[in-house]
């Protein structure tokens, strides 16, 4: 397996209801999200796949979805009324939004529907926080990728 990684930055919002500390308060990082996308073999130009391509699938999907919005597991006793203060900018989601969390939903939902048919893989995804602290979640069985149309 061969790896080629790719990073984007959003700003994002979300509120922990569970947490313990601060972290169950309305508030917002500048993430960092690292890609790493794999494929078995090169294609016919020596790549895993090209760069601007894991932009346009997934950095761009951050962009449309996440960047500028604030996250609310759809569990969360205030889900609904903030999602009524503002309509466009808080996004309902079905994971408590931390960082783990977010890493996960990329590789297991975002990476597969959005890489299909690519002959890549996303394995692996970094989601960075602060510069101190970071998450993690990696695809850790044998990966499945769907056939390329274009690998020779």
């Amino acid at each position: 397996m061969i790896v080629a990684t790719r990073k984007h930055e959003i700003c994002c919002g979300h509120r922990i209801h569970l947490h313990e500390s601060k972290c169950r308060h309305l508030h917002g990082h500048n993430y960092g999200f690292t890609f790493h996308c794999a494929a078995r073999e090169l294609d016919h130009a020596g790549r895993v796949i090209d760069f601007s391509v894991i932009k346009e699938l997934l950095c761009q999907w951050l962009e449309e979805n996440w960047d500028h919005k604030t996250l609310i597991y759809t569990g969360d006793p205030l889900a609904l009324e903030l999602r009524k203060l503002d309509r466009d900018g808080v996004i309902l989601v079905t994971f408590i939004p931390t960082a783990e969390n977010l890493a996960r939903y990329m590789v297991d939902y975002i990476g597969p529907a959005r890489l299909q048919g690519t002959g890549v893989a996303l394995v692996r995804c970094d989601v960075d926080e602060t510069s101190k602290c970071s998450a993690s979640y990696s695809i850790q069985d044998t990966i499945t990728v769907s056939p390329a149309s274009q690998r020779p």
